[in-house]
């Protein structure tokens, strides 16, 4: 049969355009998830027996059951202490109800003797210096020099202990000694503090314990671009993710570790905290959350609401694959009041959204992609060739 005759069949071209539309679904342009209506069509890393292994995931309908149980399993799983941050070495944890023991003297301190009734040996530089400029510096050996005293060994010690150890050794010289001992410059002990804060840089530990929300705020607070659920501390070369906004909406007061001499604070910024949404949407694409707060009604209003004319709102699916058991969920929306079901319903971050595309849309693509090549070959069917009379060669 010619190309003529072939084409000059309408019912023929038809009939291919539908067994070509219906027989695979490789011709529409864009994906479909027809495919995932009962578990995911593809198989997913999944953390079983302490071992990863691909597996299909099973679809979870967003129900007003399923938002109660999440629910529950969120109050349950409060952070209570940190957590070792993901490819690092499991250390022991760091424990948050850590004594609030005296400051310890180190090299590099700064203190103040006062020995009542005694001023040559209170301020032997005379009155008109700074208690800071007039103090006992530590030696980097760890002690200092007093007159009367000699040399004493006052590193690791507490301003108590080096006050006994002056008072037993000026009794020799001096009757009835009252003195006191305080640090007039705290130097020998810091911390780091990096990151999205507004002032990044050293901090030095004092007589007041350090907490991470302590060196936080001296460090001038958050930036606009933290993330306050991610701060990640660092301690004799083992990374631990601390959660502090668990802490301040929740209570978590684990979250608030006491910091020691040489730790690292690190504070990432929110950039992986995105969630995509993606397919039949007005605006697809990549959105920050705020503090990891997002519901699906939100992230769907941020990219304009689904697409009225190809969406198909009865199959939006979140699929949360950033975890040791990925997850698929589907919401039907074909009706409104069930997106009160979506607004309930929190996102993680790397969520996905995905919206599917109506079955008529996806037929008027099939179609739109076989007319023109169909149109083609009847224009090349009905050419008439001159240089055989007309006629096709």
């Amino acid at each position: 049969m010619g190309l003529q005759n072939y084409f000059s069949r309408p019912g023929l071209v038809l009939g291919l355009i539908a067994s070509l539309g219906l027989s695979s679904c490789a011709m529409v342009p864009g994906m479909s998830g027809s495919a995932m209506r009962e578990q995911s069509s593809v198989p997913l890393p999944v953390k079983q027996n302490d071992e990863v292994i691909p597996a299909n995931v099973a679809v979870k309908a967003i129900t007003a059951e399923l938002i109660v149980e999440q629910k529950k399993a969120r109050q349950l799983q409060l952070p209570a202490a940190a957590k070792p941050a993901p490819g690092k070495l499991t250390a022991a944890p760091i424990d948050p109800n850590t004594q609030y023991l005296d400051y310890k003297l180190g090299p590099g301190d700064i203190i103040n003797v006062t020995v009542w009734d005694h001023p040559e040996l209170t301020i032997p530089a005379g009155s008109y210096r700074s208690a800071e400029a007039s103090g006992t510096l530590v030696a980097e050996n760890g002690t200092i020099f007093y007159p009367y005293a000699g040399i004493i060994q006052v590193s690791g010690l507490t301003v108590r202990e080096v006050r006994d150890i002056l008072i037993k050794k000026l009794a020799t010289y001096i009757e009835k000694v009252q003195l006191d001992v305080r640090v007039v410059s705290f130097r020998s002990k810091r911390i780091y503090v990096v990151g999205e804060v507004a002032k990044a840089g050293l901090l030095e530990i004092n007589d007041i314990p350090m907490t991470m929300l302590e060196a936080v705020n001296r460090a001038g607070g958050f930036t606009t671009e933290a993330d306050h659920a991610n701060v990640l501390l660092t301690r004799a070369g083992q990374t631990y993710r601390v959660d502090l906004q668990a802490l301040y909406e929740d209570g978590a007061t684990g979250q608030n570790i006491r910091l020691e001499p040489g730790d690292i604070v690190n504070v990432p910024d929110r950039q992986q905290n995105k969630i995509f949404v993606l397919g039949e949407v007005t605006k697809p694409g990549s959105y920050l959350m705020n503090k990891r707060r997002s519901t699906l009604a939100e992230a769907l209003g941020d990219a304009g609401f689904v697409n009225p004319l190809t969406s198909n709102p009865g199959w939006i699916y979140v699929m949360r694959g950033n975890t040791d058991a990925p997850e698929l969920f589907h919401l039907n929306a074909s009706s409104p009041d069930a997106l009160l079901l979506a607004d309930r319903f929190p996102l993680q971050p790397r969520d996905i959204v995905y919206v599917d595309v109506a079955d008529v849309a996806r037929w008027n693509r099939v179609i739109s992609n076989i007319l023109p090549t169909a149109t083609m070959l009847n224009t090349i069917s009905q050419t008439q060739y001159p240089l055989f009379g007309g006629r096709q060669p």
